[in-house]
């Protein structure tokens, strides 16, 4: 799938032959709820440049399109199988520069984190980033750039110190909302900082060294698929409504199941289908029977992504009640909002971080403040009511989101984000050998 050519991408065919190598560093690669991040791969991948992926876990191909399971380069996974050769690796950096080792142990090994999950996946992605450090030195990196500021961020900041190979990071939503106990050592020492919606601008800045605000650049993300049509907006009871999502805390999903006993008590005739899935799963079937909604509220559990874009055709509106948790834990901008946008489906979502970018109240959906079930079901009446305005303001935010999310300029940005200062930093340091 070609997405971009040397015009399109403002590379001259000079550049092109000389792009350098570039390590993406995730935990685990593919995941089927990282479509995003898979698609800016391959599309990175069709516009030539060299790509190599590093994971810190082993597989998890559950829910994964075909697409996904047969991605066609090498991943070069750690895990359980690679403890030894992980920490034979620190071994070996240990032996060769100490004063190095233990410097970085100091800066970022013992290090307060949010909770127990985080602590444990940074010190995994910390040591395993020794290992890293010895496969990017094997493969040629250039640049290596973690699309998450948390574990994978830390692993790629061990590698560079070890290597002096540059590294970067993206920025999104719970890998920066509250700050990982690292984010500060890691801001100050990235090549730059990207994040995929202009909210999160000002907050990045914050853990920047005076003067090096500038580092940090907001590109969104691309299109993760080509629409398949327009939602039908049929606007007939009994109303369809849809909202997808992981089950967990940022979500506000409980507010969600809130807003549709109202509604029924209302007599307003309406049924919800959710998915996804996750650690809320038993919370919210349990609240769903406690309500009553049970012939009105339909969970069918995780469905892949591939799929999901042929339910959007079939309801009438999206809704996304994101909430941001008491630690500053939030979304982004989900990438379910995109995608029925897209699809020109009407949305309803909560004004939470990045989504008012895209969701404009009154011109491409309506937002509402968050933890208010009240509000939420007034907009879903009032948009069920107003079928000519569902359709202008979904017609409008189709219109947005192809300009914001496209797929060849945002990858164009990309590229020459990583080419260019790429070549900036190599050029600094090691001018002959570049």
């Amino acid at each position: 799938m070609k997405t971009c050519n040397d015009e399109s991408s403002g590379l001259g065919s000079a550049s092109m032959a000389n792009l350098p190598v570039v390590a993406y560093v995730l935990l685990w690669f593919p995941l089927s709820s990282e479509t995003f991040i898979f698609r800016e791969v391959m599309q990175l991948m069709a516009c030539g440049l060299p790509v190599r992926i590093f994971t810190m876990y082993g597989k998890k191909l559950v829910g994964c399109s075909r697409e996904m399971r047969s991605f066609p380069e090498q991943v070069h996974r750690m895990g359980v199988r690679a403890v030894g050769s992980v920490f034979s690796a620190f071994l070996r950096w240990l032996r060769r520069d100490p004063r190095m080792v233990w410097r970085l142990l100091r800066r970022g090994f013992f290090r307060r984190m949010r909770n127990l999950e985080s602590l444990g996946e940074n010190l995994w992605c910390f040591i395993a980033g020794f290992r890293l450090a010895e496969m990017c030195l094997e493969h040629g990196v250039r640049l290596i750039h973690a699309p998450w500021a948390n574990g994978p961020a830390t692993a790629a900041w061990v590698a560079s110190r070890l290597t002096s190979i540059p590294f970067a990071f993206t920025g999104r939503a719970g890998d920066i909302y509250p700050e990982d106990g690292l984010l500060h050592e890691k801001s100050a020492d990235a090549l730059f900082i990207r994040t995929n919606n202009q909210a999160n601008v000002d907050w990045l800045r914050r853990f920047c060294p005076r003067g090096q605000e500038h580092k940090v650049h907001a590109i969104y993300n691309a299109l993760t698929f080509s629409p398949k049509g327009q939602c039908d907006i049929a606007m007939r009871p009994p109303y369809h409504l849809l909202a997808v999502g992981r089950f967990v805390r940022t979500k506000g999903f409980p507010d969600l199941l809130t807003a549709m006993a109202r509604l029924r008590r209302e007599n307003v005739p309406v049924c919800l289908t959710l998915v996804g899935d996750g650690k809320w799963r038993h919370k919210l079937v349990q609240m769903r029977n406690r309500l009553g909604l049970q012939q009105t509220v339909s969970m069918p559990g995780f469905i892949p992504h591939d799929q999901i874009c042929d339910l959007m055709l079939h309801h009438d509106l999206l809704i996304m009640p994101s909430v941001v948790h008491a630690n500053g834990d939030r979304d982004g901008i989900p990438n379910v909002i995109m995608e029925a946008l897209a699809h020109a489906m009407p949305v309803i979502a909560t004004d939470v971080c990045g989504i008012g970018e895209v969701v404009r109240n009154e011109e491409t959906g309506l937002l509402v403040p968050q933890r208010d079930p009240r509000a939420l079901a007034d907009a879903i009446r009032r948009m069920l009511a107003d079928r000519s305005l569902s359709v202008r303001m979904a017609l409008a935010g189709r219109s947005l989101v192809l300009e914001l999310f496209d797929t060849k300029r945002n990858i164009g940005d990309l590229m020459r984000l990583y080419t260019e200062e790429c070549d900036r930093y190599w050029q600094m340091h090691c001018p002959k050998r570049h």
